[in-house]
């Protein structure tokens, strides 16, 4: 035996609730969210072999530099040295020519400095 009961936009058949509505749904544009802080994040994956991904945000027009050292304070990699409007950027930084160890990579970008460690992995 089945049993209906309408309550509005819905029906309850044989002890199960089924809906139904005529309102028209749709999925937004994500919208681009506007960086209000200097950030760095953490590189992923990390440890890494033999490439990383490195994000950043800026919050205004600054001069950016990205560049990467060894343990023993020398530069390694310049990846980023240009002026970069607010926004938040990813780059991929391939460390296939580098040999197995710790690494700093560091931002900066106007009067901020940040410096996080990453671990190559061969």
């Amino acid at each position: 035996m089945q049993v209906q009961v309408q309550m509005g936009g819905s029906k309850v058949i044989s002890g199960f609730l089924a809906y139904t509505s005529s309102d028209i749904t749709g999925v937004s544009d994500e919208k681009e969210i506007i960086p209000t802080v200097y950030k760095l994040n953490q590189n992923y994956p990390n440890p890494f072999n033999p490439s990383t991904t490195i994000r950043y945000s800026i919050p205004q027009t600054s001069l950016v530099t990205l560049k990467v050292y060894d343990v023993l304070g020398r530069e390694v990699a310049a990846l980023v040295n240009e002026e970069k409007s607010l926004g938040t950027y990813q780059l991929n930084f391939d460390a296939s020519s580098l040999a197995s160890g710790i690494y700093f990579y560091k931002l900066q970008a106007g009067s901020f400095i940040s410096t996080k460690k990453m671990i190559l992995l061969k």
